[in-house]
């Protein structure tokens, strides 16, 4: 929805990140684009411990927030998953003082939605979630996250502000501004660090 030209070759092979596997999604999960297997082989002899979920973006992720109170919006639903070696690696990586990094919002809402089942405690989880992440969200199981910049008025943008303060988040958009950073699907990505 994000390309405001013809859809090309190319884009069938770039629109794609190396590790997703199932169909079921309407979008690509774009943060994963930033990725190749060297990349991910470097992290591996670094020691980082590298994981997957499945949560499958529906059409609505590229709605606009129309209401004026947020509580009013109603999320849309998407399907994930959040295997058990998924949720034994994240307790590992957190017995071990190492923190969880999601790659996308997408993986950010599975292990938040496997955590909300949980009742606060990550679990592994197949379902439905229409987890809808604005600020005062309490976020439990990710400590960083890297995303792409997102379109204003979106549950996206409202989901990386819970995550890395408004303020914060403010900051980092003008500056991808002042700076000429891409938005969106093929555009530049940032590391957020969590506020909450």
């Amino acid at each position: 929805p994000y390309i405001p030209r013809e859809v090309t070759k190319d884009d069938e092979v770039r629109y794609q990140t190396i590790y997703a596997r199932e169909k079921g999604a309407v979008a690509a999960p774009t943060a994963g684009l930033h990725f190749d297997e060297v990349m991910l082989s470097r992290l591996r002899e670094m020691g980082v411990v590298i994981t997957y979920v499945t949560l499958h973006v529906g059409a609505g992720t590229f709605q606009p927030v129309k209401v004026e109170n947020i509580s009013d919006h109603k999320m849309h639903r998407e399907i994930f998953h959040v295997p058990e070696e998924t949720v034994e690696a994240i307790r590992l990586a957190k017995t071990l003082g190492g923190r969880v990094l999601a790659v996308g919002t997408t993986s950010l809402r599975a292990l938040e939605a496997a955590a909300l089942a949980g009742d606060g405690k990550l679990i592994p989880s197949y379902g439905n979630t229409d987890i809808f992440i604005t600020p005062g969200y309490h976020l439990c199981v990710v400590e960083i996250l890297l995303t792409n910049f997102h379109l204003p008025r979106s549950t996206l943008m409202m989901l990386v502000s819970a995550f890395g303060g408004s303020e914060n988040i403010c900051r980092a958009y003008q500056h991808g501004i002042d700076e000429s950073y891409r938005f969106l699907s093929y555009g530049d990505a940032m590391l957020i660090e969590r506020q909450t």
